[in-house]
């Protein structure tokens, strides 16, 4: 899912959301993943701490990092590309945008609240425009 997000983080990037939004929407994402973790093996987040910094950081590093090929791909989208032109011009998909359709597809059964994710979903997946996808990402950050 860190990767799904990371797709995310360059979109915002992209779209010139600041450092500010970004934290608050990284802080979200974690809490997000956490609940659709909880969802697929109950208890499991009490077993593991998902918010200890392995990976918390991991999550971090991918959103902010510039070699993050998800955060340069979502970039890419955030200032206009088509996914097919991101492509061509990165001569790759990233993880993320599988990893996009894989959680979509698992939620339908598990019915965890994927606010965010299912955004970056329909942004990749159902041509949702970039600027309408993350005004809805907006109203579901606390």
């Amino acid at each position: 899912m860190k990767n799904i997000y990371a797709l995310g983080a360059g979109i915002a990037h992209g779209l010139e959301y600041g450092d500010n939004f970004l934290s608050v929407y990284i802080a979200n994402c974690a809490s997000e993943m956490s609940g659709f973790l909880e969802k697929i093996a109950p208890g499991s987040c009490q077993e593991k701490n998902y918010t200890a910094s392995v990976y918390l950081g991991d999550l971090l590093v991918t959103c902010y990092s510039l070699y993050s090929r998800n955060r340069t791909f979502g970039n890419m989208l955030g200032k206009g590309y088509s996914v097919k032109s991101a492509q061509l011009e990165l001569n790759m998909l990233p993880e993320g945008y599988f990893a996009s359709k894989c959680i979509n597809k698992t939620n339908q059964t598990v019915q965890a609240a994927l606010p965010i994710a299912a955004a970056i979903h329909d942004i990749l997946w159902e041509n949702l425009p970039a600027e309408e996808g993350f005004k809805q990402i907006e109203g579901f950050l606390q």
